[in-house]
């Protein structure tokens, strides 16, 4: 199919197919139009998929009008060559296709393959069908060419390459053409006698024409030195070309065994038994030597079942999950290791759940003779005892009960640590900075009630911002969220800039940030106000077109400023220092979608909190020692004196050490020779 067939049955297809918007519900693929040039694509249905009917149909298009045929729901998940897997979630439901058959190209008296590189030209259709009814439906163009891998008898006999540090692996690397002669390229050995001629006083010089062995300045034969001092002869190199640097070896010896310095530390494969005690952050180890691991949540806000338990670290989260994918955690008989290499046992409590409805969050309708039931943990609640650099107890909460399918379970995990000397649970020793994962204090003291809130966004659903929700910022973790903003095509610029802006103020509840965790609302020393910059407007006119509006502040940046200024008990106190909220705009332009018969586009907008360390002091100024050391640091300058005599020391390994040590006194005779030599009274003494 030549370029413009291709572009006119494109053409037809985007007049012939639905837009967004335009079906039953509120349901829609997105994206609902894709072009394939691969044998896999993934596209998401957004939605409930109770009841939900999904099929795939080939769509072949009428030969007078070039439209598609109309489709209907009686189709199958399998369709030529194509097959059709859903996988269902929470209003989002993920729709493979895959073809099924080779892309390999025919060899002679083959079947079941590509007779040509342009292997298939399709168009599909994935239909939503609830009973009759087409909820939505995704058009895929399919233009697929062959793999041009190599598809024959291989041999068993493994290609040995040489050591590119002693012989070149390509003797011609001008010879850039198989089965003809490259011009100027005499090494080429396709190049005829008479070819040859042609060009035989341009030939390429140097490695790329061949000479991959090039005579080096220190060779006695050598010439190319257009300065070669008096004692060249003397201290030249006498050695065949086949034997040169120039690869990267001068050649191929015996090498002794390298010994690692004693100032190198070296790396640790494994956890390691913390025999020395924990320190803050540090993770716990089990007495396989193993991390402790608790489910929880990753930075992009999914579960990671495998994550270990930081020491000291407090944390509450909640993982989704359903029947299908529930996996048990780690088992309760597994004892950790106390920090002294001690091992302490687990104290488990084990209690039914009463109210279902706190942990169920979604159930569809089963036929009750299907629904199959299995009895699963709810919730874990660890609590670590802890005291100076070491575990005391562990005592730890499990909640059961019975999770059936189609019910979508939300599972939490807790992990608290508790000082030894606690009373009623509140811990006497309390730190006045801030830890890492808790909320950062914020305060309005421009107002009579100065409570004051730091949140982003925590999207939900469709990730639309009418139904986000939000959560505070926790100190030290890097966060950046976001929700979609549903704009009119026909927005006043000015209005859209104001309504952005006041989504992301709305995230904003406060004028000043708390220096520590523990700061007094009535002492303003105990706070750092907010600097704001707002954002840039340049004025731009867009002459009156709609869908587009330039310097739309799209992005807040929240920067947050902090220090360790000192340790309480050995735990550092960190404290914030200042904190700047700026905007990032953006160029808003309406995307069409099919036909463009939607009037309604998305705007992303985001914010991202970004926590940076500073020293709680300045460096010390540098001392004159350490401005005349800095002459002799060979990090510091390309001319190394303390590595003059390196080949004598015990660390220079490319050859065994008698012979270096053997080689450095002949060398420093000749020295002391030559230095003998050139005194004139051993001219006179000569002469005599």
């Amino acid at each position: 199919m030549g370029v413009a067939g291709f572009g006119t049955l494109l053409l037809l297809l985007l007049r012939a197919a639905p837009c967004p918007g335009q079906l039953a519900g509120d349901t829609v693929f997105q994206p609902s139009f894709i072009h394939l040039s691969g044998p896999r694509v993934n596209s998401f249905f957004l939605g409930n998929s109770s009841g939900v009917n999904f099929s795939i149909i080939l769509s072949p298009r009428d030969a007078e009008t070039g439209k598609l045929q109309l489709a209907n729901c009686s189709g199958s998940k399998r369709a030529g060559d194509w097959n059709l897997d859903v996988t269902p979630g929470v209003n989002i439901s993920k729709v493979t296709v895959s073809l099924s058959r080779t892309l390999e190209l025919c060899l002679p008296n083959a079947t079941e393959c590509c007779p040509s590189p342009l292997c298939m030209v399709e168009t599909l259709q994935v239909l939503a069908c609830r009973g009759s009814v087409m909820l939505a439906q995704l058009l895929i163009q399919a233009e697929i060419f062959a793999n041009s891998s190599f598809a024959g008898n291989v041999s068993e006999n493994a290609t040995v390459i040489p050591n590119q540090a002693f012989k070149p692996l390509g003797s011609c690397p001008c010879n850039l053409t198989a089965g003809a002669c490259d011009v100027r390229c005499c090494c080429d050995l396709e190049c005829t006698p008479d070819l040859q001629q042609l060009f035989s006083g341009s030939c390429f010089p140097g490695v790329f024409g061949g000479d991959v062995n090039p005579p080096y300045d220190q060779l006695c034969s050598s010439q190319s030195m257009e300065y070669t001092p008096e004692w060249f002869p003397f201290l030249c190199v006498q050695s065949s070309l086949d034997n040169t640097p120039f690869l990267g070896y001068f050649y191929h010896g015996s090498v002794s065994t390298p010994k690692v310095p004693s100032f190198t530390i070296p790396l640790q494969t494994s956890p390691g038994k913390p025999f020395t005690g924990y320190r803050e952050g540090d993770p716990v180890i089990t007495e396989e030597d193993e991390y402790f691991t608790v489910p929880q949540q990753s930075m992009a806000g999914q579960c990671v079942g495998n994550a270990p338990v930081a020491y000291l670290h407090n944390f509450d989260v909640k993982c989704p999950t359903n029947l299908e994918s529930y996996k048990e955690g780690l088992p309760h008989d597994v004892r950790i290791n106390s920090g002294t290499a001690d091992f302490i046992q687990q104290n488990v409590v084990y209690r039914a759940i009463t109210d279902r409805g706190k942990f169920i969050t979604e159930r569809e309708d089963l036929l009750a003779a299907e629904v199959l039931c299995q009895n699963v943990t709810f919730a874990e609640h660890y609590k670590f005892i802890w005291k100076d650099m070491n575990i005391e107890q562990i005592n730890v909460t499990v909640f059961l009960g019975s999770l059936c399918d189609g019910e979508i379970l939300t599972q939490r995990f807790t992990v608290e640590f508790l000082s030894l000397n606690s009373t009623h649970g509140e811990e006497l020793f309390e730190n006045p900075g801030y830890e890492v994962g808790k909320p950062v204090k914020a305060a309005n003291l421009n107002a009579s009630d100065p409570l004051g809130s730091l949140s982003i966004w925590q999207p939900a659903g469709r990730g639309l911002c009418a139904s986000a929700t939000d959560r505070p910022v926790l100190f030290g973790v890097d966060s950046y969220s976001g929700c979609i903003l549903e704009v009119d095509i026909n927005e006043d610029c000015s209005f859209l800039r104001g309504n952005v802006t006041e989504k992301l103020n709305s995230l904003i509840q406060a004028t000043h940030i708390g220096k520590r965790d523990n700061s007094s609302y009535t002492d303003l020393n105990d706070w750092v106000e907010i600097i704001r910059l707002d954002p840039f407007s340049s004025n731009v006119s867009t002459g009156g077109l709609k869908g587009i509006c330039p310097d739309i502040p799209a992005n807040l940046n929240i920067r947050i400023i902090f220090a360790k200024v000192g340790a309480v008990q050995g735990i550092p106190l960190q404290e914030i220092l200042a904190v700047q909220i700026s905007y990032s705009t953006v160029l808003w332009q309406f995307q069409c979608g099919l036909g463009c018969r939607n009037t309604l586009s998305f705007l992303p907008i985001t914010a991202s909190v970004q926590f940076i360390e500073v020293p709680a002091q300045p460096p010390p100024p540098v001392t004159r020692y350490q401005k005349i050391y800095a002459e002799f640091d060979c990090n510091q300058n390309e001319v190394c004196w303390p590595q003059l005599l390196y080949p004598l020391t015990r660390f220079y390994t490319g050859e065994p050490y008698s012979q270096c040590l053997a080689k450095g006194l002949f060398l420093a005779f000749l020295v002391l020779l030559a230095a003998i030599m050139s005194n004139p009274w051993f001219s006179k003494l000569w002469s005599r």
